[in-house]
């Protein structure tokens, strides 16, 4: 479902002059969705209301609201976020956002958290595109390999790593390919591959020879109709915890198993999800980021141990959203699965230092040697000189806190 961005479409944004968000000029996304899809939910939120101590208080600190940019609609892989937001929440289907108290657990922090839907929602803008456009977005989920490509001109530093293993994968029919065990394979047999165009794992599995250049096709939008009408011919890209239960559940037209590897098992180690700011922040924000992560890292901990309040919240909002016209479906079987997964196969996971949302800057510099002659060839070179500490940093994490 979720896909990546180029530097060029990033540089055409911005170059239009920093008045761009999700779809339009103005300061939260434009959509054509009526205001009226607006609700405020107290139902499902587990805060008890408590005043902030002083140990986790953001008020004064941080911004009144503190703006998260996810990448995609609401969905479990973002469920962390939502588990923040506690009771009182407004899902509003007009700017395509979840606005709520943020919380430390059961402890409200005293200030507002907003977690704003991208790809569609946000006319498939990266959330680079969108903090560099809308400097009120304090956070948003950018790809290690994003900041990487986007580190010359437009670049972020990412303060908690959000996946620790990338759940992007891609999948083929069993069926049509029984001898197929991976991406290798596929790049054997010549299998079609379609993908979202500007992926920059794509060109570092074509030019390594895993799969050909002749093979890949970037026209893929999450539309699974083309997969379905060429009858599993082809492969496709997506999430390891989202499209295997959706194919084989929900997609009425196929209801057959797929099977997948992740990109990340075939070399391209990135980050996913990380959150991550403008370089300007990390100093402004300091002494907001030194309680705001640890705060995030155990949402992490606690959604994966139980995703109730985070599901009750982005099911609210996939439901919202929907009534207005959004066209996203996502069922609460999808999220089930999605967070059984993510477990599984360890795509959120402590860090080899044992601490959650670590990053292990060697695995980076790993990841910008393999990047640098890919965007090289794509002429959008990273930095000169680009190192981990450039692009992440550890300085916030609470190295007490993990699974």
């Amino acid at each position: 479902m979720q896909h990546r961005f180029s530097s060029s479409l990033l540089a055409l944004a911005v170059a239009g002059g920093l008045a761009l968000t999700a779809c339009g000029s103005d300061a939260t996304p434009v959509t054509t969705t009526p205001a009226d899809g607006s609700t405020v939910d107290t139902a499902t939120a587990t805060s008890d209301s408590a005043a902030p101590t002083a140990d986790v208080s953001l008020a004064g600190i941080c911004p009144d609201e503190v703006k998260v940019q996810t990448d995609w609609w609401p969905e479990a892989e973002h469920g962390f976020l939502y588990n923040m937001i506690g009771e009182g929440f407004i899902s509003d289907a007009a700017g395509y956002k979840v606005t709520g108290p943020l919380m430390a657990g059961s402890v409200d922090t005293g200030v507002k958290l907003t977690v704003l839907a991208g790809g569609g929602a946000a006319g498939f803008q990266s959330d680079t595109q969108l903090m560099y456009a809308d400097k009120s977005i304090l956070l948003g989920f950018v790809y290690t390999d994003e900041a990487i490509q986007n580190s010359e001109k437009f670049p972020t530093v990412a303060i908690e790593s959000g996946y620790e293993k990338n759940p992007q994968m891609i999948m083929w029919d069993p069926v049509t390919y029984p001898d197929v065990t991976g991406i290798k394979d596929i790049g054997t047999q010549k299998i079609t591959v379609r993908y979202f165009g500007g992926a920059a794992y794509m060109d570092y599995l074509t030019s390594t020879g895993i799969l050909s250049k002749d093979q890949v096709d970037g026209s893929y939008q999450g539309d699974p109709s083309l997969f379905v009408a060429d009858e599993g011919k082809s492969a496709q890209q997506g999430f390891g915890s989202a499209e295997p239960f959706a194919y084989a559940n929900e997609i009425q037209d196929w209801l057959k198993p797929v099977k997948y590897e992740y990109i990340n098992d075939v070399g391209w180690e990135n980050y996913a999800e990380s959150i991550a700011t403008l370089p300007e922040n990390i100093t402004k924000y300091a002494d907001c980021f030194k309680k705001l992560v640890p705060i995030i890292q155990q949402s992490a901990v606690d959604y994966i141990t139980d995703p109730t309040n985070g599901n009750a919240v982005l099911l609210d909002a996939v439901k919202k959203f929907g009534d207005a016209g959004s066209g996203w479906v996502y069922s609460e079987g999808t999220a089930a699965y999605a967070v059984e997964t993510i477990k599984k196969d360890g795509l959120v996971a402590n860090g080899p230092d044992g601490v959650m949302g670590s990053f292990d800057t060697a695995r980076v510099d790993a990841l910008i040697a393999k990047a640098i002659p890919v965007y090289t060839a794509q002429d959008s070179p990273p930095k000169a000189g680009l190192k981990a500490s450039d692009i992440v940093t550890n300085e916030f994490i609470d190295t007490s806190i993990g699974l």
